[in-house]
């Protein structure tokens, strides 16, 4: 019976012991543990986006437009008034609209061949690139003034790294990309390319990163922003392709390349830098603007007078819009309150106002000759990366 017992004693044990084992896992997700290593902390940290260094922590993940909701406007710009600046390439003037009369309230004498009115990395000056002046005109947007003009050699384009560190011009016919001090545009570091005719970049979701098209030679690099060093190049896959303006999907995932040769964007995954494919849009496609709520992408079709709508979540074209009598839309911007897209008429001496909402054009204003890279000021985002207003 003692044996019994005991027996019967340590089979009990034995299943008390292997219950305790079993409910070790359950205790510990009961535990007061439980929530610091399963609730929000710990997954929230791994979506954090470990940007460039000292830039701006990235809003949303899953949208690098974040910060340009409509009339989401900086402090910095608050007071600014609200215009349109329109650099006349073949005029050497920038025309000044008053979006809201759709009327000229200026007229502002620049260098040689201005091509794109450029906002700073801080919001507080409006860089004109005068290409084959060879020097940036500063505009001060609180009113309206132009400053001294600074030397800078061929600034086809400028623009500004994630953190602010450096403004990078763009010298297309030079063949260099450009790292200067973004107040002072003091040459930082010089890096000549292989490619021909450097326009147009956008920068990856966590700054890392950019894209940037060469127009004469049909190629694509891959800048590294922290070590200011090409890191990849490529041919895009077709005969005479003349690549323009370069943007980053909302998620970071894709850049789209419009391509006025190819009549189409390019999808790229900007990470593995893999062969790119043709979605086509239109005759001459040129500029690629998106929308404040970051659904859809507005693409200028310069060679058939089109806007075509480009729908992110869906991945097509959804719409395209006609502009009355035809015209040249090239490049420009979204209104601060998302609901006006304006954009230039290249060949046609004339700026183009069109509904975002139905595609309707509102007015077909007279400018200088050469209408090229016009900015819309102020717009809403923390800091500007450059061309004619890339905000986040």
């Amino acid at each position: 019976m003692h044996r019994h017992f005991l027996k019967s004693t340590l089979v009990a044990g034995a299943a008390l012991l292997a219950l305790a084992a079993c409910g070790t896992p359950g205790e510990e997700r009961t535990s007061p543990a439980r929530p610091t290593k399963a609730a929000v902390p710990a997954p929230h940290e791994k979506k954090t986006v470990q940007g460039l260094p000292g830039m701006p922590p990235v809003l949303d993940p899953k949208d690098v437009y974040a910060a340009d909701r409509p009339n989401k406007l900086s402090p910095v710009v608050k007071g600014f008034p609200s215009r349109v600046y329109v650099p006349n390439t073949e005029s050497d003037t920038v025309s000044v609209i008053d979006p809201k009369t759709y009327e000229i309230i200026e007229t502002i004498p620049v260098g040689r061949q201005p091509q794109h009115v450029v906002p700073s990395w801080d919001l507080k000056t409006l860089w004109v690139n005068n290409n084959r002046g060879h020097t940036l005109t500063p505009i001060d947007p609180k009113t309206g003034k132009a400053g001294k003009e600074v030397e800078v050699h061929d600034p086809y384009n400028l623009y500004f790294t994630p953190n602010g560190k450096y403004a990078v011009v763009m010298a297309s016919l030079d063949r260099e990309l450009v790292f200067r001090d973004p107040h002072t545009m003091e040459i930082k570091k010089t890096v000549p390319v292989s490619c021909y005719g450097v326009n147009h970049a956008d920068f990856s979701l966590d700054g890392r990163y950019f894209i940037v098209s060469c127009e004469f030679s049909g190629e694509l690099l891959k800048v590294d922003t922290e070590k200011m060093k090409v890191v990849g190049q490529q041919r895009l896959p077709f005969e005479g392709a003349m690549p323009q303006d370069v943007k980053v999907s909302p998620d970071g995932k894709r850049f789209y390349i419009a391509d006025m040769m190819a009549h189409g964007m390019w999808v790229l995954d900007g990470d593995t830098f893999t062969e790119p494919t043709l979605l086509p849009t239109g005759k001459g496609c040129h500029g690629l603007y998106v929308s404040r709520d970051s659904r859809e992408m507005f693409v200028s079709n310069r060679g058939e007078g089109t806007v075509s709508v480009f729908d992110f979540t869906r991945n097509k074209l959804t719409k395209k819009w006609d502009l009355p009598d035809g015209g040249s839309p090239d490049m420009g911007g979204v209104s601060a309150d998302g609901k006006v897209l304006w954009l230039s008429g290249r060949y046609d001496a004339e700026v183009y106002a069109i509904d975002t909402r139905t595609g309707a054009q509102l007015a077909r204003i007279p400018v200088g000759s050469g209408p090229h890279g016009l900015a819309v000021y102020p717009q809403p985002g923390r800091y500007s990366l450059g061309h004619t207003g890339i905000f986040r």
